[in-house]
């Protein structure tokens, strides 16, 4: 161990602060203590949604040194190509920020509201951004920043931050749900994403509660991202009101104690309550964390979800089981990115 540490030493990878660590009950030899040099270098975590770019940028110890976003006004989506070059150039800026260079950057994640086919790096049919389908963002990414790029679903990567950094800290089994404009979920099962086969373990939005009911863009009837998902809850209440245009409307008339909006998203908690009583049946979790943006409206969401997962579950397995609302918000799918290069196997690598 002391060979070892010594040569990582000597490539300026660790350093000894000083001190000591505390004695073991054995006693002994005061062990000294060992950290990451900063550095070493970092890592960058870019996420991309319908309407957003976020990124964020670390050292090796996990320290949060920087981070940008910006905001996509347009409605309609934007070409992919004009989507990843924002994203390389918050990633140069925020790099700069923090102090360093790209050639500081050993590795990029970046994040994606759509399944990763495992192996391949390429996305799957998305309904938030369908133009995206088939495209290798990762080799994309990569081309503009001559860097290694990992690419992973975004709401395993808020399980991922969330597991790190925030409410799922300490979980031997976590489910993490992203209610925003669609439903997604993601699996961290002993400290490791669980993705399934194809990358879509955990996807509780396409989980139908209606054979008969509507048919979903994934092909299926009855989804719950039909009835639950952020876009469903715009359509229903802007009907007759044009003050509603997006989920962030919802959720400040939620906070603002407006009726309609409260007993929807009250109904859509209730909803997902439902489907989410499944997945703790299968999964058997010690902790749900609900974040993404409709995550906001706190317990007029959690509430009706709590009292219908408690009807839809095992007994046992809902007294195993405490739902926390997320502490991370808008940061954690580009935080998860960057604990995706520092800790994950990528499966685009």
């Amino acid at each position: 161990m002391s060979t070892t540490l010594s040569d990582l030493a000597d490539l300026g990878l660790v350093v000894e602060p000083g001190g000591t660590a505390p004695a073991g009950p054995a006693g002994g030899r005061p062990a000294a203590v060992v950290q990451l040099a900063p550095g070493a270098g970092v890592v960058a975590g870019v996420d991309v949604g319908r309407r957003h770019v976020n990124v964020a940028v670390a050292d090796l110890a996990h320290t949060v040194i920087a981070e940008r976003g910006e905001r996509l006004s347009s409605d309609d989506e934007p070409p992919a190509e004009v989507t990843l070059d924002l994203a390389a150039a918050l990633v140069v800026a925020a790099v700069k920020e923090s102090g360093h260079s790209l050639a500081d950057v050993i590795g990029v994640g970046l994040g994606l509201p759509a399944p990763v086919v495992s192996g391949t790096g390429l996305l799957g049919a998305s309904n938030i951004l369908p133009a995206w389908a088939g495209l290798a963002p990762s080799v994309e990414l990569g081309r503009r920043l001559q860097l290694p790029v990992h690419v992973e679903n975004d709401a395993n990567l808020g399980a991922l931050s969330e597991h790190t950094w925030g409410a799922g800290r300490g979980s031997e089994a976590l489910v993490y749900l992203k209610l925003g404009t669609g439903i997604g979920g993601g699996l961290v099962i002993d400290g490791r994403l669980f993705r399934g086969r194809s990358g879509t373990a955990g996807e509780i939005g396409h989980l139908s509660l209606d054979a008969a009911g509507d048919v979903c863009r994934c092909g299926n009837r009855g989804c719950l991202e039909l009835v639950a998902g952020g876009a469903a809850l715009v359509s229903v209440l802007s009907r007759g009101r044009p003050d509603i245009r997006s989920l962030a409307d919802v959720v400040r008339l939620v906070a603002e104690g407006d009726a309609p909006c409260r007993r929807l998203v009250a109904d859509a908690g209730s909803s997902i309550g439902v489907a989410l009583g499944g997945l703790v049946n299968l999964v058997n979790p010690d902790r749900v964390v609900v974040g993404g943006e409709l995550a906001a409206t706190g317990q007029v969401l959690l509430d009706p979800l709590r009292h219908a997962l408690s009807r839809s579950a095992v007994p046992s397995a809902v007294e195993a089981v405490d739902v926390v609302q997320g502490t991370l918000g808008g940061r954690a799918e580009a935080l998860g990115a960057v604990a995706l290069v520092l800790r994950e196997p990528s499966p685009s690598r």
